[in-house]
């Protein structure tokens, strides 16, 4: 008997410094993280992709969806998260002295799986070719018994920051002193306007009958199948969107009966086929007329799931005081109808198994978003809350009742920015005779208003009769369209 005893404290001492190592190796802070993908984030930064708005964008929302799934994985009592699949254009970075003279830029498209910050960082760096060796250092320094302090304490990890002779000695280029340099290099308005308005103004000129066909056969297309519109996912240039139509009125002339699906619908050319969230038809542009053919068989049954998606909003509304089950900007047109369904489904019966206390429209007003990313509820700075699939309905309603003040005051704030926006924008649009104006979707409405005021103030005139788009960096796109930072200087 002695002897099972022993060997059962034994087994029980082992499992102990198992499961912490096992915990310390999930323990990669935040800050670890972003050093360690250091030269992830500057082979891949929207910054230095400013001659490429196609590619900056692909990057700017994996960028945006890979920063959710790591701050998915640090919070408290996440398991497990579901894959994500995520495509980054990775520049080269071996030659040229600047930022802005890229030697070219490579597609990498993967997908993470991981249940850990450290995995996952690992996952990237191999998947885009990037030295990944330091990590795997760190991960035999964590699971190591040295690595723990007295009393089981948690070891400090020192964040990393490389001296200058590594970049020297390894050739990796320094992204903070590029940084530097191109903030040095960044010309005023008035000295960029002069350089590129007349190149601009050519682009333009050449590009006034695609535009014009463009929209011609967009609104015969309109017509002819009933669709309540025609959009595109990305910012493709106005020669890629006709092709784009035009494959799809070659379609109609070949197959009109197989459109017919798509009456009532908003048609997006996008990078998957499928139908989204928000109930919109998406075309993938990559694929060929057959994989359309097969989503439009497809419709009738994704339009029934839509129906019942909108029937779970209802009733979930109903259950939480009359809030309005809201969409994500950008995930409203990426995430496929039926993962919506499931969450709506997942979190409508978590609130029927208990019994709700909310009052009966004392949330009217207000938004709310299901986030199946999310581990803990929060209010959002625009004054929606977002609330995990898996919420604890019995302390779910007392989060929204304290923080309703709060959200209602956020949520009046958020309409009055958008307000004085509309307002300045029209008012920049008219004062300064530009033929359209619009911004990128990474622009803040403060950060547009503050655009155009110091537009007006200066009333530059060389920006009469052009595409202006406020974005954050200085470009003029191929059909003529300006790119301009927020933050301009003068």
């Amino acid at each position: 008997m002695f002897v099972y005893s022993a060997l059962r404290c034994v087994i029980r001492v082992k499992k102990r410094h198992v499961a912490t190592g096992l915990v310390q190796q999930r323990a990669l802070s935040g800050a670890e993280a972003v050093n360690a993908l250091r030269p992830f984030y500057f082979a891949v930064h929207p910054d230095f992709f400013g001659k490429h708005p196609k590619e900056r964008e692909v990057n700017e929302n994996s960028l945006k969806r890979l920063n959710g799934y790591l701050e998915t994985l640090q919070r408290p009592g996440v398991r497990s998260v579901q894959p994500m699949k995520l495509t980054f254009y990775i520049r080269d970075t071996k030659d040229g002295d600047e930022p802005d003279l890229m030697a070219g830029f490579r597609p990498v498209t993967f997908t993470l799986y991981s249940n850990d910050v450290q995995s996952a960082v690992i996952n990237v760096l191999r998947s885009c070719s990037l030295p990944h060796e330091h990590m795997k250092t760190q991960s035999t320094q964590r699971t190591s018994p040295q690595g723990t302090g007295p009393q089981g304490a948690q070891p400090f990890y020192r964040p990393i920051k490389w001296d200058k002779s590594y970049y020297s000695f390894t050739g990796f280029r320094d992204p903070e002193q590029e940084l530097q340099q191109a903030k040095r290099v960044e010309p005023t308005l008035g000295l960029w306007l002069r350089k590129n308005e007349p190149e601009a103004t050519k682009k333009h000129k050449a590009s006034v009958p695609r535009r014009d066909e463009l929209e011609r056969l967009k609104t015969e297309l309109c017509l002819k199948f009933n669709l309540t519109d025609l959009r595109w996912q990305r910012s493709w240039g106005v020669s890629h969107r006709y092709c784009q139509l035009q494959s799809l009125s070659r379609l109609s002339l070949q197959s009109p009966d197989a459109l017919i699906p798509l009456q009532g619908h908003t048609v997006v050319f996008a990078d998957e086929s499928g139908m989204n969230a928000s109930g919109h038809v998406m075309l993938g542009t990559m694929d060929v007329h057959h994989q359309w053919l097969k989503l439009m068989e497809r419709v009738p049954r994704l339009r029934g799931l839509q129906q019942q998606s909108q029937w779970l909003k209802e009733r979930i509304s109903l259950l939480l005081g009359g809030a309005v089950v809201l969409l994500p900007d950008r995930m409203g047109s990426e995430q496929p109808i039926a993962e919506h369904y499931s969450s709506l489904n997942a979190f409508h019966k978590r609130l029927l198994s208990d019994c709700m206390r909310v009052h009966p429209r004392s949330l009217e007003g207000l938004g709310l978003v299901i986030d199946n990313n999310r581990s803990m509820p929060s209010l959002h700075e625009l004054g929606h809350f977002l609330i995990p699939v898996t919420s604890d309905p019995a302390k779910l309603p007392s989060f929204l009742q304290s923080h309703a003040p709060e959200a209602r005051r956020r949520t009046q704030h958020h309409l009055q920015l958008k307000r004085e926006e509309e307002r300045v924008t029209q008012q920049c649009l008219s004062s300064l005779s530009l033929h359209t104006l619009s911004k990128e979707s990474s622009i803040s409405s403060v950060q547009m208003s503050l655009c155009c005021g110091r537009l007006l103030d200066l009333r530059p005139p060389l920006l009469q009769g052009l595409d202006l788009r406020v974005s954050r960096y200085y470009s003029v796109l191929q059909d003529g369209d300006v790119c301009v930072p927020w933050d301009w200087n003068y």
